[in-house]
């Protein structure tokens, strides 16, 4: 399979960098249009849009580094050479959390209610960029047959390019872009009901993505370590238990719901 999308001679163009960019894109899309629903000042959500991409994509590339850490010490250049892969979504969502966190409590913004108008952009981006990792011979799980993988209805490109290493490969990134669809499409249905709490859209998404990735990484073959542990299962969990507490005991003392699309009840500004 071919990693190149469009060779220039002089330049090289990934189809890993090209779907990350169109799943960062669509992100974008749909934050702006979600933030004009709300009335976000528009200046400010594009500050803060750019720097959480941009510490979200450091953060990415740090996290991958730090646990790959003998590899590229012994090869240091690499460490700056994204375009073949090794940018871990958690590390962006972490990193990408710390500086919506620090932004908009310096603009004296609601910091969840940000995050409720975020997490349905962030989830259909994720969806997008895991297509990447399928151009680039990563995300994948263990080795499986043909015949296992033409019985779950798989498209033939896809069978083709989970041929890793002389063995057909259960196509773990496309479990988690398709979950991830379902994901985006439940939180555009449910960011409409009536009695939505503030906090809630962001703790169904740290539930949805954290049990997915949770039993996901169980398949990997290539996933982060942390002496024993795959690291992901670890954070996959600790995003489970913060997203119970968002939709179950973040706003329990609140008994009136707000929903952004009944404009009822206040504003996004603390």
């Amino acid at each position: 399979m071919d990693r190149v999308a469009l060779d220039l001679g002089f330049l090289q163009i990934y189809w890993y960098s090209v779907f990350i960019f169109l799943g960062i894109i669509t992100s974008c899309i749909v934050i702006y249009k979600e933030s004009k629903i709300n009335n976000i000042n528009e200046e400010f959500l594009i500050n803060l849009i750019f720097n959480s991409l941009l510490f979200g994509i450091i953060g990415a590339r740090l996290y991958y580094v730090l646990f790959n850490i003998p590899y590229y010490l012994s090869n240091p250049i690499e460490i700056f050479q994204i375009w073949n892969g090794g940018l871990a979504i958690h590390g962006g969502i972490l990193a990408g959390l710390l500086t919506t966190i620090i932004y908009t409590k310096s603009n004296k913004v609601s910091t969840v209610k940000m995050l409720d108008i975020i997490v349905v952009g962030l989830i259909i981006g994720q969806a997008i960029g895991r297509w990447g990792n399928f151009f680039n011979g990563e995300a994948y799980g263990n080795i499986t047959t043909l015949a296992a993988l033409q019985k779950q209805g798989i498209p033939k490109f896809i069978i083709d390019g989970m041929y890793i290493m002389g063995s057909y490969r259960q196509p773990t990134f496309l479990y988690e872009s398709v979950w991830n669809i379902f994901g985006f499409i439940i939180l555009i249905v449910i960011r409409r009901l009536r009695k939505i709490k503030i906090g809630q859209l962001l703790g169904f998404y740290l539930i949805w993505y954290g049990l997915a990735r949770f039993i996901i990484e169980g398949l990997r073959t290539d996933s982060l370590m942390l002496g024993p542990l795959k690291i992901a299962k670890l954070v996959s969990m600790i995003f489970i238990f913060a997203g119970l507490y968002f939709v179950f005991l973040y706003n329990r003392k609140n008994k009136v719901p707000y929903n952004r699309y009944n404009k009822k009840v206040g504003g996004y500004y603390e």
